[in-house]
């Protein structure tokens, strides 16, 4: 069970929430998830084009920073909170003339299905960020585009949250045709307790993918942060 059932749908209601939170009818449903699809990927370029046109630091193209992005729909409004691991975020969106957080908002609206709502954007800046598994999936698929190999990227991510003290477990996963090999295959490392069949444990999920030079790698992470 635990390797069949995505860990975040099966504790839904317990340990875990919604991204989404809006009603719709149904004929009306498979746009309202074609929306929302079309936001988080908005917002996604506009934060890393950002960062790469105002950090020095060299950036990889696919990486954003962003653990998660919720979008909370009403009758007239909606609300757009972006959890992000850059503290200079708001600063950044709140240069330029006119502000950057006004030219994301219109870029956002124009996925928007009805021109009657209003659009609210919060940020909220993650303490630790290696402790989400978008983040830190994006910090492997960065060693990798570095020629760093895999087996040494593997053990680094699964270092960095239990350094930070607030995970109990976590296990990393890379399938595909790793270093370049012509026969894909699967190798994984766990540290610490990962119960993925225990409903009141708190899984936090990602599953990524990085496109290489010899192909498509998947990168899949669990971490474990305790028991409710």
């Amino acid at each position: 069970m635990g390797q069949k059932i995505n860990p975040l749908g099966l504790r839904l209601g317990t340990t875990q929430r919604h991204h989404s939170l809006w009603f719709a009818e149904p004929k009306n449903y498979s746009k309202g998830l074609q929306e929302d699809q079309k936001i988080r990927d908005c917002i996604k370029n506009f934060v890393r084009d950002c960062i790469k046109k105002n950090v020095k630091k060299n950036i990889p193209s696919d990486e954003t920073l962003i653990s998660r992005i919720e979008i909370k729909k009403s009758s007239d409004v909606i609300k757009v909170v972006i959890y992000t691991s850059f503290p200079d975020l708001p600063k950044f969106l709140r240069k330029g003339k006119p502000q950057r957080i006004k030219e994301l908002q219109t870029n956002v609206a124009k996925e928007f299905h009805s021109v009657n709502h209003k659009l609210n954007i919060a940020i909220t800046i993650i303490t630790k960020p290696y402790g989400q598994p978008t983040i830190l999936a994006e910090y492997i698929a960065k060693q990798l585009k570095e020629r760093v190999a895999f087996r040494k990227a593997m053990k680094t991510a699964i270092e960095l949250p239990i350094a930070q003290g607030n995970t109990k477990g976590i296990q990393v996963q890379i399938a595909g045709r790793i270093d370049g090999k012509e026969i894909a295959r699967v190798e994984w490392i766990r540290e610490g307790r990962v119960p993925l069949q225990t409903i009141r444990a708190k899984i936090d999920y990602c599953s990524y993918t990085v496109r290489m030079v010899y192909g498509v790698l998947g990168i899949k992470i669990w971490i474990f942060a305790g028991e409710e």
